[in-house]
C-alpha cells in the first residue's frame, strides 16, 4: 500500500509540473534559510558549555549607584581574595586583567616584534575552574610564580614556528622578560575566553596592593555545588563591601551572572576584556525571521494545494466512489506532501551548504558545513520535516478527505467560497510577514545610516591612532612627535592615553561641597588633543604645552555634560577647582569643550576630560591629523617614520573613523542578515504569487476568452486578473503596518540617538510590496490576456 502511495505521489508531482518546481524550490529556499539561522542560533547559544563546571562558574558584576547608572563587568581587586575568605559556598575566585586595559602588547622574540592583542594577566585559580590543561609543559602552576608565560598552541607557533617554544624567553613592551613554561590548546570559537598569552596576575601591583577604588579587573568564582543561593551570596558580598568601605564611598554595589549568561546577556554591560559577546535580542529576531520565513514557505505549499483543491476534489470523489476509507485518503496526502518535503529537505541541505560561506562572511562566525551534520541539527531536520509535512499537508488531508463522493465531485458554492477564503487569507498572512520584513529592513538601515553620518562633536576622519605601547622611552617618544610633526601633509600630533570610541579610566567628579558624585571618563593628554580631534572649544584654552618641573596641579579640559553637572557655565567654571576622585591630587579646569559621542550611540554622552600632569608620563597613542591627498604613501611615510626612531617596536594603528564603524558592527550584521534573508523570503512569496495567478488564469481561461470575444481589451484582462490580489495586498498593508511600528519602536529603543520611524518608510515598503505583487501577478495575467479567444473555447 505504502509503495502504491509513493507511486500515486510521484505521479502527481510530474503531472504538475509547475506547481511541484514551485513548491519544491520554495520549500528549499524556504528550509536553507531556516537552517543557517537555526545554525547560527545553535552556535550562539553553545558558547561555553565546554567547561565541565559551567554551572558552578559565575562573574561578579559591578552596577554604579551615581547619576548615570552604568552596569560595568570590572570590579576591585581586593574583591577577590575577600570572597575566597569569607563565603563558605566559594570554592575559588580568580582575577582577569587584559594587558594595558585592553591594549595591544608588542612581543619581542630573538627574531622578530609581534603585536598581540590577547595577551592576559590572570591568576592560578581561574585557568584551574575552566579546566584548561597544558598540552606541553606545565599549565595552571605556571601562574603562581612570577615572569612565567603559557601559550596558545597556534600563538606558540606564530612567534617561534617549529621550534620547541618551551624555555624560549619573550620580552613584553620593551619592559618585563618571561619564559615561556607551556603551551595549552587553542579556545573554541564558541568560547568566551580566548587568550593567545597568559602571565602571572600577581605581579601586577594591583595583586601586592589591592584597592577597592580601582574597578578595572573581571572576577570569576566557582562555588561547591551546582545549584548555589545567588541571593544570599550576594547579600554577603553586600557585608564584605560594607566592612571594608564607607557608606558615603559605596558609588557601586555587586551582584553575580551565571557563566553560561556571559555571551548573550552582557550588551549592556561595558569594561569587560570579553570582546566577542552576541545578543540575546538579535537571536530572539533571527529566531523570528527563521519561523516567518518557514511560515512563507509552508503558506506557498497550502496555497497551491487550495488552488487546486477542485481538481484534487474530483480525484477524492472517485478515490471515495471506488471504496477509500477517509483515513486511507489522509495519509495518501500526507506521503505526497512528506515526498515533497522530502525533496526540498534534501535540496535545501544542499543550498545551505553552498551559501553557508557567505553566510559566514556576513554574520562573522566561522559555521563549518560538517556542523549541517551533527545530532542536534539532524534532529532539527527531522522535526521540521515532521512539522512541515503536518503543517503544510493539513489542508489536503484533513480538508479534501472529508468530502462526501458527491460533493467531491461537484463542489457546492459553499465549499467553493471556504476554499477561497482560506487561499484569501493565506495570502494576506503571507504578504503580512513580507511586508514587515521590508518595513524592518528599510528601519534598520536609516538608522544605521543616521549614526553614521550624525554629528559626534568633533570630527574622526583623517585621524590615525598610533599604538606606542612598546615605546617606553620618554626621549624616543618625543622624537616621534617631533618628527611627525615636520611631516608636509600633517596638521596636529599629540599623545594620548586613548581617544573617542575607545575606553578609558573611568571616574567620579563630585559637586562642589557636596558628595553627590557622577562617572567621568578621563583621558591622559597633551596640548593639541582639542586640534587633533578638532573639538569645539567653548570657553577657556587648551591643555598646556609645557607643565613646569614641580609643579603638582593637574590641568584639564572638561565637556558641557561634566560642567552642567558641576552647576557651572562654560565661562564660570574657568579656574574651578574640581574634586575627581582617583587623581590624588587637586585639579583646575583650563577649559570646556563642547559635547562630543565618545562611545556608541547606544548611550547618551556623559562627563569627559582630557587631563595633563606634569612629568614624564607614558602614553598608549600617537594621535596624528593629516590631510588625505594620498592615503597610501601617506602610510607608506607614516610607518618607515615610525620604524626609524622606534626600531624595536611594531608598527600598529587604526583609523578612528574606521575604529567607529565597529561600535555598530552588531547592527550592520543584523542588516545584512535581515536584507539577505528577507529577500529570500519575499522571493518565497512571489513563487506563491507566481503559481497561484497561473493556476487562476488557466481556471478562468473560457471566461477570459468569452471578454475577449465580446471586446474586452488586454488592459482590462489584466486589471480583472491582478485587481483580487492587489486587494489582498493592501489588506495586509492594514496588518503589517500597525506590528511593524510596534516592532521597530521597540528595537529602537536600543538606542539614546535614534531615528523616528516616518511615514515614507511605509510608503516606500508599501510601493515595493505592489510592485513584487504586480511583478509576480502581471506575467501572467498579460499572457492570458493576449492568448487567442478561440484556444480558450475549443478546449470545451
Amino acid at each position: 500500500m505504502l509503495k502504491s502511495y509513493i507511486k500515486i505521489a510521484v505521479r502527481s508531482l510530474m503531472t504538475n509540473r509547475l506547481f511541484s518546481a514551485v513548491n519544491i524550490f520554495g520549500l528549499s529556499v524556504g528550509l536553507a534559510t531556516t537552517l543557517i539561522l537555526f545554525l547560527f542560533i545553535l552556535h550562539e547559544r553553545s558558547f561555553d558549555s565546554m567547561y565541565a563546571n559551567k554551572d558552578r562558574i559565575y562573574r561578579v558584576i559591578l552596577h554604579t549607584t551615581e547619576e548615570g547608572l552604568e552596569t560595568w563587568a570590572n570590579v576591585p581587586s581586593a574583591l577577590s581574595p575577600e570572597l575566597t575568605n569569607h563565603i563558605p559556598d566559594i570554592e575559588k575566585s580568580g582575577r582577569l586583567f587584559r594587558h594595558d586595559y585592553g591594549e595591544k602588547a608588542f612581543i619581542k622574540t630573538d627574531n622578530a616584534v609581534f603585536s598581540e592583542d590577547r595577551l592576559f594577566w590572570a591568576e592560578a585559580s581561574l585557568i584551574e575552574m575552566l579546566n584548561i590543561e597544558a598540552i606541553k609543559g606545565i599549565g595552571s602552576e605556571a601562574l603562581k610564580h612570577p615572569n612565567n608565560i603559557l601559550l596558545s598552541e597556534s600563538t606558540a607557533k606564530r612567534y617561534f614556528g617549529e621550534e620547541n617554544p618551551l624555555g624560549k624567553t619573550l620580552s613584553v613592551d620593551n619592559r618585563n622578560t618571561f619564559e615561556v613554561k607551556g603551551i595549552f590548546k587553542d579556545f573554541p570559537e564558541n568560547s568566551s575566553f580566548n587568550f593567545n598569552a597568559v602571565v602571572p596576575f600577581l605581579m601586577q601591583r594591583w595583586a601586592q596592593q589591592p584597592t577597592w577604588g580601582n574597578a578595572s579587573f573581571e572576577t570569576f568564582v566557582k562555588f561547591n555545588t551546582d545549584k548555589p543561593n545567588i541571593t544570599n551570596v550576594e547579600n554577603q558580598i553586600q557585608d564584605i563591601l560594607n566592612t571594608n568601605v564607607k557608606k558615603e564611598d559605596q558609588w557601586y554595589r555587586f551582584s553575580l551572572q551565571p557563566l553560561e549568561r556571559v555571551h548573550l546577556y552582557s550588551s549592556s554591560i561595558s569594561s569587560s576584556y570579553i570582546d566577542n559577546n552576541g545578543d540575546i535580542n538579535q537571536i530572539k529576531n533571527l529566531t523570528v525571521l527563521a519561523v516567518l520565513i518557514l511560515i512563507i514557505a509552508c503558506i506557498n505549499y497550502m496555497n497551491l494545494m487550495t488552488a487546486r483543491s477542485q481538481k484534487r476534489a474530483k480525484d477524492v470523489g472517485v478515490n471515495k466512489t471506488l471504496g477509500a476509507s477517509n483515513r486511507q485518503l489522509i495519509f495518501r496526502f500526507y506521503i505526497e506532501t512528506g515526498l515533497i518535503t522530502a525533496i526540498a529537505m534534501v535540496l535545501g541541505t544542499l543550498l545551505a551548504i553552498v551559501v553557508l560561506p557567505m553566510c559566514n562572511d556576513i554574520i562573522d562566525r566561522e559555521l563549518s558545513v560538517t556542523s549541517l551534520f551533527s545530532f542536534n541539527i539532524l534532529l532539527f531536520l527531522a522535526v521540521i520535516w515532521l512539522l512541515t509535512t503536518i503543517i503544510s499537508g493539513s489542508y489536503p488531508a484533513l480538508y479534501l478527505s472529508r468530502f462526501s463522493p458527491q460533493e467531491a465531485m461537484k463542489p457546492s458554492a459553499n465549499k467553493r467560497a471556504t476554499v477561497t477564503g482560506i487561499r484569501k487569507s493565506l495570502v494576506v498572512v503571507q504578504f503580512s510577514a513580507s511586508v514587515v520584513l521590508i518595513i524592518a529592513v528599510l528601519v534598520i538601515y536609516e538608522q544605521l545610516q543616521f549614526m553614521q553620518n550624525k554629528d559626534l562633536g568633533f570630527n574622526p576622519e583623517n585621524v590615525i591612532a598610533i599604538s606606542t605601547s612598546g615605546v617606553p622611552n620618554a626621549g624616543t617618544n618625543s622624537a616621534l612627535v617631533n618628527a611627525f610633526e615636520k611631516l608636509p601633509n600633517v596638521s596636529a600630533v599629540t599623545r594620548a592615553q586613548g581617544y573617542p570610541s575607545l575606553e578609558v579610566s573611568v571616574n567620579s567628579i563630585f559637586k562642589p561641597n557636596s558628595d553627590e558624585g557622577m562617572s567621568i571618563s578621563t583621558n591622559m593628554s597633551e596640548h593639541d588633543i582639542t586640534d587633533a580631534l578638532q573639538l569645539k572649544l567653548l570657553a577657556g584654552r587648551p591643555l598646556p604645552k609645557n607643565k613646569l618641573v614641580g609643579d603638582t596641579l593637574i590641568d584639564v579640559v572638561i565637556n558641557k555634560t561634566a560642567i552642567d553637572f558641576l552647576g557651572f557655565s562654560p565661562e564660570e567654571a574657568i579656574g574651578r577647582k574640581i574634586n575627581v576622585e582617583g587623581f590624588g591630587r587637586e585639579a583646575y579646569i583650563r577649559g570646556v569643550v563642547s559635547d562630543f559621542n565618545f562611545t556608541s550611540l547606544h548611550k547618551p554622552i556623559g562627563a569627559y576630560a582630557f587631563y595633563t600632569v606634569s612629568g614624564t608620563r607614558s602614553y598608549n597613542y600617537l594621535l596624528v591629523r593629516f590631510t588625505n591627498e594620498k592615503l597610501k604613501g601617506t602610510l607608506s611615510t607614516f610607518e618607515s617614520t615610525f620604524n626609524t626612531i622606534a626600531p624595536n617596536s611594531a608598527f600598529e594603528y587604526t583609523f578612528l573613523d574606521k575604529k567607529l564603524e565597529t561600535l555598530y558592527k552588531k547592527e550592520q550584521q543584523m542588516a545584512n542578515v535581515s536584507l539577505l534573508f528577507s529577500v529570500l523570503a519575499i522571493v518565497v512569496a512571489c513563487l506563491g504569487l507566481f503559481a497561484l495567478a497561473a493556476f487562476m488564469a488557466e481556471q478562468r481561461q473560457k471566461e477570459i476568452g468569452i471578454r475577449k470575444v465580446f471586446g474586452a481589451s488586454v488592459s482590462k484582462i489584466v486589471r480583472l486578473l491582478s485587481h483580487d490580489f492587489l486587494k489582498l495586498v493592501l489588506i495586509s498593508f492594514v496588518i503589517s503596518f500597525p506590528l511593524a511600528l510596534y516592532a521597530m519602536n521597540n528595537w529602537l529603543q536600543n538606542f539614546a540617538y535614534r531615528i523616528h520611524v516616518s511615514w515614507t518608510v511605509f510608503l516606500i515598503a508599501g510601493v515595493l510590496a505592489l510592485a513584487i505583487a504586480l511583478f509576480a501577478v502581471g506575467y501572467q495575467a498579460i499572457k492570458a490576456a493576449i492568448a487567442t479567444p478561440i484556444s480558450a473555447l475549443r478546449s470545451e
